[in-house]
């Protein structure tokens, strides 16, 4: 198998390391404090359920980059690369947003995470402008 595409193959590492460390934080430093405070039992299961949503999907994303980078037809995987890109635009929404609602000053916390999803997200769409031809438009190699 060949890799075709090294942007999708950068991504697929990328979202599985996000994964890794996504979970990690997860259980190192983020459950633990939901079982000091006074949250409900019903809360704590919704917030652990959530995160580890999240870690799932980073992973199914790095599964998916990845045999993507294997993929010789580029029609075939395109509409899978903009739905994730979707997502990951409307995940950045979500983390500004309800920052910004519940404590506006606590934006400047984000600021790695949502530099961190900007550029996943660059490197996912030089994916899509990557040309498969070796230098050349598709019409020019047909002719040679």
């Amino acid at each position: 198998m060949k890799v075709r595409n090294y942007y999708y193959l950068i991504a697929g590492i990328l979202a599985m390391l996000f994964a890794i460390t996504h979970a990690w934080n997860g259980q190192s430093a983020v459950l633990p404090t939901l079982e000091v405070g006074l949250i409900s039992l019903e809360t704590r299961t919704v917030f652990t359920y959530v995160w580890h949503i999240i870690t799932v999907e980073n992973l199914v994303f790095g599964i998916v980059f990845i045999l993507m980078s294997l993929q010789s037809e580029r029609s075939k995987i395109l509409i899978s690369v903009w739905m994730i890109v979707s997502i990951l635009i409307f995940r950045l929404m979500v983390i500004l947003c309800v920052t910004a609602f519940h404590e506006a000053s606590a934006l400047t916390d984000t600021l790695i995470d949502s530099i961190t999803i900007v550029i996943y997200i660059a490197i996912i769409i030089m994916g899509t402008r990557k040309n498969q031809y070796g230098g050349q438009s598709p019409q020019s190699s047909i002719g040679q």
